[in-house]
């Protein structure tokens, strides 16, 4: 199952008839409402997580059996038990719900929602999390005609915006394209009028923007951003739109031949308030077709079905050079802070160029970049960018970054995609991340080292299969913490130089000797033999990659 938001999202005043009026997607469908559609839903939570906390009018996501199967009775009852308002279960398409289901809900009095079985939980919840907060936006303070005009949807609050502000307003998602902009007045400036007729920011003002540092703070920012007028380009405040920790967009004021008002900042506080529910349901629209195009990236990505369909569904050509680059915490942790990282990491390589497409897995990236004539700069400045902007974050820590060769066609990304994977790898065993060590690198930089795990990959299952001295002395040793093994490394990554191991291991160089007799003694490995020798380096190497 893909990542869950918060347990609880606390509104108020939202109700069950709120969250039926919101969902024009269908994802939604109301099986049972004993108490009446006007039933108060005030949060959101899973029903396999904290089963025995209150879940006090929510509406509760039972991820278990479907809503035709009698199983599911428990998770209604289980909700009812808690307090909750409502529960949504998973639809067979095809199969009516299980009577016993209805009838629990009817004994408890709890409403009963069938979650359409083309959505996920993820979407379901995100929906639920905006219909609440859309219902609840009149309860914000602010200016009162703003949440009666987001009703009109982005068109509106843009518009709202404008009179609030005093300036000409665009609103944008996470790759920069205008998903709604007031009136543009014949004051206005050049980048406005070219953003507003392209449907998107120009590429060459998004690398300004970058540069400048202006979009580092716009996706670590709660706040109102400001920028003051500089030659031809006006003053203009900005603002991102979230819901929680996750950047939906970002809503710009520009000073169009006049001066913004005073309150502008709070109206733009507001706004982005306002403006949250709308981008949640604007991207929920897209899901599905974000769901195909990162199903066709996966597959460019790992050599899956057929390239070329791949490059033309996500509207790459064939014939255009590109390269993959791959990006990990350098601590291998994955909390909440560190998924953070990774997401700003993601809006940053998305605005590299509007062509760049950033593959968001659980515990890493990957971005496929078109490049240009530039080719490998391109590379190594993308890479280098994305490890500064992640320790400059709040709460920053490094991570790594792999970079592929650049390949010839984008039905190549493939094999790029391979060597930046296996660039990580080279970077987490030589301690890519720890201080000193390099947290970035390129596969034509590493020489011989990816050809290495190439052969260890290869020659892995043989080794897992096989048996002999060599094979118990790794297993035994292993299974008693690894002590004789690590020496053995060390002597032979020192061309069996004893003193240079020792040092290495913070060992008295006859101690070091001696654990080298005990290997002959003990499992009759003879560490002089040059084929024992190789096939204990092959052993010494695999158990390392485990």
């Amino acid at each position: 199952m893909t990542s869950r938001p918060p347990h609880h999202v606390p509104v108020r005043g939202s109700t069950l008839r709120d969250i039926l009026a919101f969902d024009d997607s269908g994802r939604l469908r109301l099986l049972l409402a004993p108490a009446g559609q006007d039933v108060a839903v005030r949060g959101v939570v899973f029903g396999d997580e904290e089963g025995t906390r209150s879940a006090e009018a929510c509406a509760v996501l039972a991820v278990g059996p479907p809503v035709s199967s009698a199983g599911a009775v428990a998770a209604v009852r289980g909700a009812a038990g808690r307090g909750a308002a409502a529960v949504v279960l998973r639809e067979t398409e095809g199969v009516l719900p299980a009577p016993e289901v209805l009838a629990a809900a009817e004994e408890s009095g709890l409403a009963v929602l069938a979650r359409a079985a083309w959505a996920d939980w993820t979407d379901t919840a995100a929906l639920l999390r905006s219909a609440l907060s859309y219902a609840g936006t009149d309860r914000v303070e602010g200016p009162p005609e703003m949440p009666d005009a987001a009703a009109g949807g982005l068109s509106a609050l843009a518009a709202a915006i404008a009179e609030y502000t005093g300036g000409a307003i665009t609103i944008e998602d996470t790759r920069f394209r205008v998903l709604a902009h007031s009136a543009t007045r014949s004051e206005a400036d050049g980048v406005r009028r070219s953003t507003i007729l392209g449907g998107r920011v120009p590429e060459w003002r998004v690398a300004e923007l970058r540069r400048s540092g202006i979009l580092h703070a716009l996706w670590t920012s709660r706040d109102v951003i400001h920028r003051p007028a500089d030659g031809d380009s006006p003053e203009r405040l900005i603002i991102a739109v979230r819901s929680g920790p996750e950047v939906l967009g970002s809503i710009w004021v520009a000073a169009d031949g006049r001066s913004l008002f005073p309150r502008a900042p709070d109206a733009l506080r507001r706004a982005a308030e306002v403006a949250a529910p709308h981008l949640i349901s604007h991207r929920l629209r897209e899901s599905a077709a974000v769901r195909r195009r990162d199903h066709a990236l996966r597959g460019l990505l790992y050599g899956r079905g057929d390239a070329r369909t791949h490059a033309w569904s996500l509207g790459l050509s064939p014939d255009a050079p590109c390269a993959v680059l791959a990006v990990e915490r350098a601590d291998g942790a994955l909390p909440p802070s560190a998924g953070r990282t990774l997401d700003v990491l993601a809006l940053q390589a998305a605005s590299y160029r509007s062509t760049v497409l950033v593959l968001r897995e659980p515990e890493r990236l990957l971005i496929l970049l078109p490049v240009g004539s530039a080719q490998d700069r391109d590379v190594v400045r993308l890479a280098k960018e994305l490890d500064a902007l992640a320790v400059s974050l709040p709460g920053g820590a490094p991570v790594r970054v792999g970079a592929g060769s650049v390949v010839s066609s984008t039905l190549g990304a493939a094999a790029s995609c391979e060597e930046a994977l296996l660039v990580l790898r080279v970077l987490r065993g030589r301690g890519g991340g720890a201080e000193g060590e390099p947290r970035w690198a390129t596969a034509a930089g590493l020489g011989p080292s990816l050809d290495v795990l190439r052969v260890l990959d290869a020659a892995r299952p043989l080794w897992e299969a096989g048996s002999g001295p060599v094979h118990d002395l790794v297993r035994a040793d292993l299974s008693a913490g690894g002590e004789l093994v690590r020496s053995l490394a060390a002597y032979l990554d020192t061309s069996g130089d004893v003193a240079r191991a020792a040092q290495r291991l913070v060992l008295h160089p006859n101690t070091l000797r001696y654990r080298l007799r005990r290997a002959r003694e003990r499992f009759g490995v003879d560490v002089d033999d040059p084929d024992t020798r190789l096939l204990l380096m092959l052993g010494v190497r695999l158990t390392a990659e485990n």
